[in-house]
């Protein structure tokens, strides 16, 4: 991480960066569950079919309900007893806001930068709880532009509605493979770890409100 200070904008991911870890919430589940360690995860991005359902939904293609379903026979499949109904609010209850996170979107949007969500939507009230038009100067949400990160048409259109192009703009996310995605068209990126560490990656990137 260079000492750039030319940035003026920043995107946020949602889930694991504005709450605790997604990863940690599949592994609580996975234990209610009696699935082995990292298996409910690893069948979404292992196995074809429910890879398939993962981006469909996060697409907009498929409701919550024909995901749940989908997804709950290929976890029996895989030996782990599940049923579809309520699978994503069984998941959605290990994941709690994180404070200090959203404080620094408050922060940095008092300081004058524009700051805006892109994220991968998972279930029809993932976003319950957070007043994101409040929070944000832009939402964008896979599932309603019917395009998912990691795909360059999401930050394209995530930075189209922040009023900021991608070469003034950091994304925040936990996954480095999103970094990576936005990077191909001018994004900067921080991955995130914590609250405090994102904030110090940012200040060495975004250019102070009285110099713009």
């Amino acid at each position: 991480m260079t000492d750039e200070r030319t940035r003026t904008a920043v995107l946020f991911d949602f889930g694991g960066v504005l709450t605790t870890s997604v990863i940690d919430a599949f592994e609580e589940l996975g234990r209610e569950l009696g699935a082995q360690p990292g298996q409910l995860l690893r069948l979404l991005s292992k196995d074809e079919e429910s890879s398939a359902l993962l981006v469909a939904h996060e697409e907009g293609r498929i409701g919550q309900r024909a995901f749940e379903d989908g997804y709950a026979a290929r976890l029996r499949a895989h030996g782990v007893t599940a049923a579809g109904p309520g699978l994503v609010a069984r998941l959605q209850a290990h994941l709690r806001p994180d404070p200090d996170s959203l404080a620094l979107v408050a922060r940095l949007r008092a300081e004058g930068h524009r700051v805006g969500l892109l994220s991968n939507s998972l279930g029809d009230d993932c976003y319950a709880g957070f007043d994101l038009p409040a929070l944000f100067d832009a939402v964008t949400v896979s599932g309603e532009i019917g395009v998912r990160k990691p795909s360059r048409r999401a930050y394209a259109l995530a930075c189209e509605r922040l009023g900021a192009p991608p070469e003034e703009t950091v994304m925040v996310d936990d996954l480095r493979q999103n970094l990576d995605a936005a990077a191909r068209i001018g994004l900067a990126g921080v991955l995130h770890r914590d609250a405090a560490g994102s904030a110090s990656a940012l200040a060495r990137l975004l250019r102070p409100a009285a110099a713009r």
